[in-house]
């Protein structure tokens, strides 16, 4: 293999000069993973009107293009099977060269502050396991590309970012969540993974959409300016589609992962459905499907020290999106938050999590557990009956034979703490002594708590089997709540 590369180097080379006229995009590059078997995309700029010749190492197949006016070649390759390394040439006269390159598979990983989140942490916010976890991070088929930041009015053609084999040093300045959900794949698929982390702490989701698709949300700018721009940044809408999703299109990969919402927790009433059309627009844009979207719900936190409330309807609306959107499934993080700091500690868990989703249903890899989601309830007397989906394994609790996070209500609306909460097989029973005809049951409906309802080792997500739009009223404090007497 060695005698092969070097042969097809010096080839090359014999077309080169002192300086390449071709441009690349930074995310074309030594080090990058492409999607295996794939019609892979390639791009970039020379002169226009001039012939540019592309050649592939592991097939050792040249391919010719024209720039345009504009100067943009682009073109497709077919990659084999997982492997490497390999190179790719570009040379219009003169050669650019990209060594090292892997075939694999590909993720897109974006989002705000917890997507965003490096492995070293924040200050004074660390990740749990990051000491033990740099110690054997070392690792050259995963491969790892974050975007700088970067807000635009306009749609930008290229990103400011590098290729990296993990290792001590770029694992520890890399998002911990891609990290873990990178590093599971590796383990189970054995093939090379690259993971582009495209992501602003405190970004909106609006940030991340184009303007078109935004008409049908009239409480958005639907006229953003320069001046938006600078002042709100990651919070203004299209400006980080513009700067740092938009020259990532068309890049070949396999799917996307997602962990945002917290910004969106004061705007939670149309969290859903614009959330299904940003999905939608990606996958229009990048013309390859409906392409794997997996997503972090929210965890819990108390919002109350930033001001904020009931971010448990920002956690309704992103359950709600499941069903909204195709090949869209959600990690839940019920027992992964921190009350007094809204960067949870447990990545590893968010990162698994999402690659649980991955592998279960886009890889089809067997034995993987599942989360249980709440399907309906019925009310027998003064007890009401929950029932749950994909929960073949049954629910439990996690500390015990019963939970203190669930509340009842009668015609009244007034939640009271439920008196007796039992499991049997996959239905939950809940009965409070002061209410004889319960007509609602809430779950972890809070901004802050400890989720406890599991099933097969994964919590269940905070819920209601009501749909009543007074705000909630309840005989408990929120320190009540957590500590029951």
């Amino acid at each position: 293999m060695r005698r092969i590369l070097l042969s097809f180097i010096i080839y090359h080379l014999s077309f080169s000069l002192i300086e390449a006229r071709v441009r690349l995009p930074q995310f074309f590059a030594d080090n990058m993973v492409l999607q295996q078997q794939s019609e892979c995309n390639l791009w970039g700029w020379a002169d226009p009107g001039k012939k540019v010749i592309v050649s592939t190492s592991w097939n050792k197949q040249s391919f010719t293009v024209t720039a345009r006016q504009d100067g943009r070649f682009a073109l497709t390759v077919k990659t084999p099977e997982a492997g490497g390394p390999y190179i790719i040439v570009f040379s219009d006269g003169d050669a650019v060269q990209l060594q090292n390159v892997m075939i694999g598979e590909v993720w897109i990983c974006s989002g705000q502050s917890n997507m965003e989140m490096q492995m070293k942490g924040f200050k004074q916010q660390p990740v749990e396991g990051t000491t033990e976890e740099l110690l054997r991070c070392k690792d050259d088929g995963l491969r790892l590309f974050t975007v700088k930041r970067h807000a635009s009015l306009t749609p930008v053609d290229d990103v400011t970012g590098h290729w990296d084999e993990a290792n001590s040093a770029s694992v520890r300045d890399f998002s911990a969540t891609a990290y873990y959900f990178g590093r599971a794949l590796r383990q189970t698929l054995s093939v090379p993974v690259g993971l582009i982390v495209t992501s602003w702490g405190g970004s909106a989701c609006e940030a991340w959409m184009q303007a078109d698709w935004l008409k049908a949300f009239p409480k958005v700018n639907q006229h953003v300016t320069e001046a938006d721009v600078k002042k709100l940044q990651q919070r203004c809408p299209t400006a980080l589609y513009n700067g740092q999703l938009h020259p990532l299109i068309g890049y070949t990969m396999k799917g996307a992962i997602w962990y945002q919402g917290e910004d969106n927790i004061p705007r939670y009433d149309y969290y859903a459905p614009l959330m299904a059309r940003m999905v939608e627009g990606w996958r229009q844009d990048w013309r390859q499907g409906q392409f794997p979207f997996y997503y972090c719900q929210i965890a819990p936190y108390d919002y109350s020290l930033i001001g904020w409330k009931d971010s448990q309807l920002l956690r309704e609306q992103q359950l709600k999106a499941e069903a909204l959107i195709p090949n869209a499934r959600m990690a839940v993080l019920m027992d992964a938050g921190l009350e007094y700091g809204i960067h949870p500690r447990k990545k590893r868990q968010a990162g698994e999590r999402l690659a649980l989703l991955a592998l279960s249903n886009t890889y089809d890899v067997k034995g993987l557990p599942d989360f249980a989601v709440y399907k309906e309830v019925t009310f027998q007397n003064d007890t009401a009956v929950i029932a749950f989906d994909r929960s073949k394994e049954w629910v439990y609790f996690e500390h015990g034979t019963t939970s203190k996070h669930f509340e009842v209500a009668g015609a009244d609306r007034v939640f009271h703490p439920a008196t007796q909460v039992w499991v049997s097989r996959n239905r939950v029973y809940v009965k409070s002594d002061h209410v004889r005809q319960p007509l609602a049951v809430r779950y972890a409906w809070r901004d802050w708590v400890e989720g406890d309802l599991m099933h097969d080792g994964l919590p269940v997500s905070s819920f209601r089997t009501d749909d009543w739009d007074v705000q909630p009223v309840s005989t408990q404090s929120k320190g009540d709540y957590n500590n029951p007497q």
